[in-house]
């Protein structure tokens, strides 16, 4: 089968190999792979940025249908359509596996990064990382359930947003848009998004067409603070969803809330440290939600969300063949598109 592979360490070193297709045991399925969602991890991984261990097929973002299952699987079956979570190999004996939180085992390593993933033909998942795609949504928005697990989890879950919330999202990215949209369908009044003059060309406009935010504020010609301070009568934001990880940013998100407001940090910094304004947090009495991954329950939210029809996705799609990956990154890395989804099989483009 063709798959894409990061061969060994460095930058680049990414090439469409045949590889065989994978063995399964008897608690995993086959997968025909219809769509892979190319992430930012994986750009990370192309810049040597991120933890990996090559050689490995890339890809965790993904949907496709089962060709093959195991002796020992019982809740799924060849036809079913499915996308997993990415937590391969957590041991589930720590105190992180047992209370529930396997994405943050220290032994787990993740399809795309620790075991090969999901930019081929066939990808092998076990089967209790499987969920079933509702009927009436398509392979190719499943795809796009994995960061929106993230998002349900981070923003729904732990930071949780409530009817009548005034919402600021920073970034214009897709974690940044899915989040203007999962505040949006659990009842934000308002949701503003924070971006800067190379988001207007390609993400705001796909943004603005998938309804994701009520207004959008170029950080480098309006002053931010103000604008939302302005907004609210003085009072500041319920909830800032910080996804850019920029440190301006960062200490922008604090000085936008609200007295015991709450801050939802998804995006990670590209520096070890950053400049906080300690004190103000402090006097503010915000919440704090830092978060990793996404869970199981997240994982039902943003299916539930799907199925309920709640996310108008489409606009933020781009399909092209794997064999245009080269392609692909580019356009992702100079901001000519949101989110692309490869394919190996001509049907699915």
């Amino acid at each position: 089968m063709k798959a894409l592979v990061k061969t060994k360490k460095g930058e680049g070193n990414v090439e469409l190999l045949e590889r065989p297709i994978p063995e399964i045991s008897d608690d995993e399925v086959l997968i025909k792979v219809a769509y892979g969602g190319i992430c930012g991890t994986d750009l990370h991984i192309l810049a040597d940025q991120y933890i990996y261990y090559p050689p490995v097929t890339i890809g965790h973002e993904f949907s496709g249908v089962i060709v093959k299952a195991g002796g020992k699987v019982k809740n799924f079956k060849t036809g079913d359509r499915v996308v997993g979570e990415p937590h391969n190999e957590a041991c589930g004996t720590c105190y992180l596996c047992r209370t529930g939180n396997i994405q943050i085992c220290d032994k787990k390593r993740s399809i795309g990064s620790g075991i090969d993933g999901a930019f081929a033909e066939y990808v092998k998942m076990p089967e209790k990382l499987l969920h079933k795609i509702p009927e009436n949504v398509s392979l190719k928005t499943a795809a796009f359930c994995e960061p929106l697990a993230i998002v349900a989890h981070q923003l729904i879950e732990r930071a949780k947003v409530y009817a009548g919330d005034y919402v600021v999202v920073t970034g214009a990215g897709p974690i940044a848009i899915l989040a203007g949209l999962a505040a949006k369908a659990a009842g934000a009044r308002r949701v503003i998004m924070c971006g800067c003059t190379v988001d207007e060309a390609v993400r705001l406009p796909a943004a603005l067409k998938a309804g994701a935010f009520d207004r959008f504020i170029n950080v480098q010609k309006v002053d931010q603070i103000k604008a939302i301070l302005d907004e609210t009568g003085g009072i500041g934001a319920d909830i800032v969803v910080e996804c850019s990880g920029a440190n301006t940013a960062i200490i922008n998100a604090v000085k936008c809330l609200k007295k015991k407001g709450r801050l939802c940090a998804i995006g990670l910094s590209g520096k070890e440290l950053v400049n906080f304004p300690y004190n103000e947090a402090m006097l503010k009495v915000i919440d704090m939600f830092f978060n990793m991954s996404s869970s199981y329950t997240g994982w039902e939210i943003a299916l539930n969300l799907l199925k309920a029809e709640k996310l108008n996705l489409d606009p933020l799609i781009k399909v092209m063949p794997l064999s245009k990956f080269n392609e692909a990154f580019d356009e992702l890395i100079n901001g000519k598109a949101v989110k692309i989804m490869l394919t190996a099989f001509n049907e699915y483009l």
